[in-house]
């Protein structure tokens, strides 16, 4: 192309795109300046050959697209829609799909973004290398470990927190050490109560209102991830817990309400942390649910923080840390002892024999359900924290479930994930999405594959509306564990059926 040929076209771009993004710097990211801001770019991309011109279609890209069988208008919307989840805004278009086929630079974040949409859609994990966007995998978020000692540097952590938005971390993205976890544990464990400072001059007076306003947006938020997902609430949750709570801890208030205050604000922290874990970010649920187990250590209150320990017992299990998982239920049972009520003591005992039946430890994990059977026997003899109330009988029975699942005890697994399906109110739909599954598992387990695949399936119809990461996750281990049955036509239909659940993100 001549210089007077290159001018031509950059008047005539600059003219019709307006404030569209245009040119990406060759090898890396761009910020992707509009052509209206400056054609200066254009005229010296002309000099040196136009990269819109020179660069190469990313046949990566375009092999894991087609592989997908996901167009440009779907994969843009399942981005969006990821990204949305996540709490983020993404303006990506069919248009800029097609750039980056194209072989555009593209935003790390964005890049990430992408790989998790795709390999939510391939049912396997592929990083952005894997798509051909070199060198556009964000470093991993190493979750800082460290268990403040000062409040005042707990607080300020906490604050940074709630700005970061959920990222891309996937199922492995979690890098933490156990000793780093143990030595947060430890020291909550051994930690002595920082105790309240009370009636602080000169600040903004908080009362027991504020507290009860806090406690019922934590309750909300808690039935609104179990009915659609972690997905659905937790950008707004965690705007609250920035602007409405975190300034309340450091204004004035006498011990009472200083002490349900910090409560409070424990409770909306583990609940980000769930909603973080249940759409898929698990580096940022884990610091959540550090920093929640935190605040308990401010007022002593062992029951929310064991339950905290628990929680993230289920996280390890669910990311195939069966060590960690059991170490971290047993400290949950050791460090709320003499607060931990039955109820408590019952799913910590059940988080236990989860880690252990997915270690296969047969032995264990039959020790631990007995543990819990025995303490959900008492489980109306105290006075329980509203943040436990869904730690009914079919929460147990659902989590055994899981365990003979994991175990490969066909008649057992079948019983109790029937009784499960049975007996979970429609308001827990997650779980109930859950339960279902592992009924279809179960199912399989013993060779009923028709009625598993009936099951499954109706999981799948009352699941459309779920926010959820591990839900799919268990659609798609289900799909792996039938995967050896394509030639028969209900499996078939199943596997349409799944695909035109997820064809619905694409409209």
């Amino acid at each position: 192309m001549t210089a007077s040929q290159c001018r031509g076209t950059q008047a005539r771009e600059c003219s019709s795109r307006g404030s569209r993004e245009h040119v990406a710097r060759r090898g890396g990211f761009t910020n992707e300046p509009p052509a209206s801001a400056t054609c200066a770019t254009m005229a010296t991309g002309c000099e040196r050959g136009i990269q819109g011109m020179s660069r190469e279609p990313n046949e990566r890209l375009i092999a894991f697209m087609a592989e997908a069988k996901v167009s440009n208008k779907g994969l843009a919307k399942r981005m969006r829609d990821l990204a949305a989840q996540r709490g983020a805004s993404l303006g990506t278009t069919h248009v800029s799909v097609q750039r980056w086929r194209d072989g555009a630079g593209i935003q790390p974040k964005t890049a990430a973004i992408m790989a998790d949409a795709l390999s939510a859609k391939l049912a396997r994990r592929v990083s952005a290398a894997d798509l051909g966007l070199l060198g556009t995998d964000p470093p991993i978020r190493h979750p800082h470990p460290a268990y403040p000692v000062a409040l005042s540097d707990a607080l300020s952590a906490l604050d940074s927190l709630t700005q970061e938005v959920p990222g891309s971390t996937s199922v492995t993205g979690l890098v933490v050490g156990d000793g780093d976890v143990n030595s947060a544990v430890l020291s909550w464990m051994v930690s002595r109560p920082d105790g309240i400072s009370a009636d602080v001059a000169g600040s903004r007076r908080v009362g027991m209102r504020e507290v009860l306003a806090i406690r019922t947006a934590a309750g909300m938020f808690s039935r609104l991830d179990f009915l659609y997902g972690g997905g659905h609430g937790h950008a707004a949750l965690r705007h609250y817990f920035r602007h409405e709570v975190l300034p309340l801890l450091s204004a004035g208030y006498s011990e009472k309400v200083g002490v349900a205050l910090f409560g409070a604000a424990a409770e909306i922290a583990e609940v980000l942390g769930w909603t973080a874990y249940d759409i898929g970010d698990h580096a940022l649920a884990h610091r959540y649910f550090l920093s929640g187990l935190r605040l308990t250590q401010v007022i002593d209150d062992r029951l929310l923080g064991a339950t905290i320990l628990a929680n993230m017992s289920h996280q390890a299990n669910y990311l195939g840390h069966t060590v960690r998982s059991a170490q971290l239920a047993r400290a949950a049972i050791e460090g709320g002892r003499g607060q931990a009520t039955p109820r408590a003591q019952a799913i910590f005992a059940a988080h236990e024999a989860r880690a252990l039946s997915n270690a296969q430890d047969f032995a264990g994990a039959s020790r631990a359900m007995n543990d819990a059977e025995r303490y959900f026997e008492r489980a109306g003899t105290s006075q329980d924290p509203e943040y436990l109330a869904y730690v009914d009988e079919a929460e147990i029975i659902g989590e055994f479930s899981h365990c003979f699942r994991d175990l490969k005890r066909p008649a057992e697994s079948l019983r109790f994930a029937a009784q499960a399906v049975a007996q979970t109110d429609a308001q827990y739909a997650r779980t109930l999405g859950f339960c279902r599954m592992v009924l279809a598992q179960s199912q399989l387990l013993n060779g009923d594959l028709e009625g598993a695949l009936s099951t499954a399936g109706l999981a799948v119809d009352e699941g459309e509306s779920l926010q959820s990461a591990r839900f799919v996750r268990y659609v798609e281990d289900f799909q792996r564990e039938i995967s050896g049955y394509t030639d028969i036509p209900a499996v078939a239909e199943f596997t349409e059926k799944v695909a035109m659940a997820r064809a619905e993100l694409d409209e």
